[in-house]
């Protein structure tokens, strides 16, 4: 059974960070994208970052570029998102997500999910 586990939400403060962890395991995720989305209440979920396995190419939305980063640890199956400069519209559920490395940007297009995990930034 493929579980996306993710870790790391929590309460910060404007400014501050937290770091997601994703623990991924039930299959191999060789030639997989992982990636992170949001979805804030009353809002559809976004696209926050990407890393492929080819090249291992790394994506950003453009509102979290130069403050969030994207990693992968292969052996492990896991992938982070260090998030830096937090700021109160960062506030949202974030997913973790695997992909065929061929696929874009579109959550749509992911066919395992983690169940989430709260970040809260207050002001």
């Amino acid at each position: 059974q493929v579980q996306l586990v993710e870790s790391g939400g929590g309460l910060a403060q404007a400014g501050g960070s937290l770091r997601l962890s994703c623990a991924a395991s039930g299959r191999t995720f060789s030639g997989y994208a992982m990636g992170w989305f949001r979805q804030a209440p009353g809002k559809e979920r976004e696209f926050v970052a990407r890393i492929r396995w080819s090249g291992g190419s790394i994506d950003y939305a453009d509102s979290v570029k130069g403050r969030f980063t994207i990693s992968r640890d292969r052996g492990m199956n896991t992938v982070y998102l260090q998030m830096r400069g937090l700021k109160p519209e960062d506030t949202a559920v974030y997913y973790c997500a695997a992909a065929r490395d061929s696929v874009g940007l579109d959550g749509r297009s992911y066919v395992y999910w983690g169940q989430g995990t709260q970040v809260t930034v207050s002001s």
